[in-house]
């Protein structure tokens, strides 16, 4: 026995594709297989399983767990939930070795996929790929695993609501909040968590509904946080969260409606964490403002650009020690008081404590920072052959000028006007390019240098790309 997988689905950092296309239950069955091998052969035995809420998930659970457990794991199952349950399950409990979420994230809904988690750590790149070879030779062990179940959702709960509890209860019990779960899988859990919250919340959306009637669930997206908008200037609001499909992004608005973009509520929580943590390592991707990493500066800490890719930030997070990362996509990672995974209902809470602690309002707080002019992350299909040698040949030409160029990922050029950057997707045939200054004349000077280098490797920015 052997299964060769879709070529378009082993990713970068997780399995994903179209569900009667490119996925099925056979997939997750080898996968279930191939996992439990790599286990067992570096000395675990116990995975835990998740899901969340589309269509397609339990079909997939069910098959997953098999395979699972045909080569000799034992399965932790627990149940529909936003992915960050799954990475408590397996973080708080000694006895799982690993962890698996099938979700499709922020897809549409005929998508759907599986995150890893192994040993602790982030389970992406070549792992994944060593699942394809261990799958397509057949190179599975064989064994007869157990299947549990268990709620582990009022410990997870316990966990999320632990930063408040050293803060006074009247710097919270005025408190009015509104959030946006996008019918994600993240709902019910929210619901649980706001009726144990100081304060007053309206909530939208909590019902899972993996059709997505009310808007898509990426909080990245400024048209996606419209119902949000509205909530927080009809309920007069401090401040609006919402949850990507999976509960492991998060997007905010303050009291004006104003979009708080992931370095700006990276910001927020350096200032929080800096004043208990001084001198502390202070993680963003190369897409994040230079405004952040000033202001990281500015209160003691050490910023670090890093490579984009939430399994490549948890990486770095462990190898550095961080306390504190997050990306532009609304991955935020607290490794202080809490377990370094990406968790939006966690990063919640914690901008609430960050408030509270600071003694400003969210308002007051995305108000303070400086408007930066800069474009949204921009995305141009370029052929899958093309896209790192582009990128390569853009660095080359600017090694021989006076240029200052950071090769962390891709290539980030900072001048007098700002900064631009160019750099390949890892999990599509797509270039990404962002750009920021002070004024919008140097903005457009940043621009053209970036259709400049396009231009001379033979390519310009398309269509935009979706992720």
């Amino acid at each position: 026995m052997s299964h060769d997988f879709d070529p378009t689905v082993l990713r970068e950092y997780d399995i994903r594709g179209i569900i009667g296309e490119t996925l099925g239950p056979d997939d997750a069955r080898a996968i279930g297989r191939s996992f439990a091998t790599l286990l067992r052969r570096a000395g675990g035995s116990k995975v835990a399983v998740g899901y969340d809420g589309r269509v397609s998930s339990p079909i997939l659970e069910h098959a997953l767990v098999e395979g699972l457990t045909a080569s000799g794991c034992d399965v932790l199952r627990i149940g529909m939930g936003p992915t960050p349950l799954l990475y408590f399950a397996e973080a708080s409990r000694e006895a799982v070795h690993g962890g698996i979420m099938i979700t499709g994230s922020h897809n549409p809904a005929n998508y759907n996929g599986f995150k890893m988690v192994f040993q602790g750590r982030p389970f992406f790149g070549a792992d994944i790929q060593e699942i394809g070879k261990l799958s397509a030779d057949g190179d599975w062990d064989d064994g007869t695993g157990t299947v549990s179940e268990a709620d582990v959702s009022e410990e997870y709960l316990d966990a999320l609501v632990a930063p408040l509890s050293e803060i006074e209860e009247a710097n919270l019990a005025g408190l009015r909040v509104g959030w946006d779960a996008g019918n994600g899988a993240a709902g019910p859990m929210l619901a649980r968590l706001t009726d144990r919250l100081p304060g007053e919340h309206h909530l939208l959306y909590t019902d899972v509904d993996g059709a997505f009637p009310n808007h898509h669930p990426d909080p990245t997206v400024e048209a996606n946080l419209e119902d949000l908008r509205t909530l927080v200037a009809e309920k007069r609001l401090d401040f609006g969260i919402a949850f990507d499909g999976d509960g492991d992004r998060i997007g905010a608005i303050d009291g004006e409606g104003r979009i708080i973009w992931g370095d700006q509520l990276l910001m927020i929580y350096a200032e929080d964490l800096l004043k208990t943590r001084p001198g502390a390592t202070i993680i963003a991707d190369v897409k994040a403002s230079r405004a952040l990493f000033d202001h990281v500066a500015d209160h003691g800490g050490k910023p670090v650009m890093w490579k984009t890719g939430h399994s490549l930030i948890k990486a770095k997070m462990k190898e550095t020690g961080s306390p504190l990362a997050g990306e532009m996509s609304g991955h935020v990672f607290f490794a202080d008081t809490y377990y370094g995974f990406d968790d939006a209902l966690y990063a919640g809470i914690r901008l609430m404590a960050a408030s509270a602690r600071l003694g400003r309002s969210v308002t007051e707080l995305r108000g303070g920072m400086k408007d930066m002019v800069n474009t949204p992350e921009m995305r141009f299909r370029v052929d899958e052959s093309r896209k790192f040698a582009a990128i390569a040949e853009v660095s080359d030409r600017l090694a021989g000028t006076d240029a200052d160029v950071d090769a962390t990922d891709g290539v980030r050029v900072t001048n007098d006007d700002g900064w631009w950057l160019l750099r390949a997707s890892n999990t599509q045939d797509v270039l990404v390019a962002r750009a920021e200054s002070d004024t919008e004349a140097g903005l457009q000077r940043l621009m053209s240098q970036i259709d400049e280098q396009l231009a001379l490797s033979g390519l310009e920015r398309g269509p935009q790309a979706g992720h």
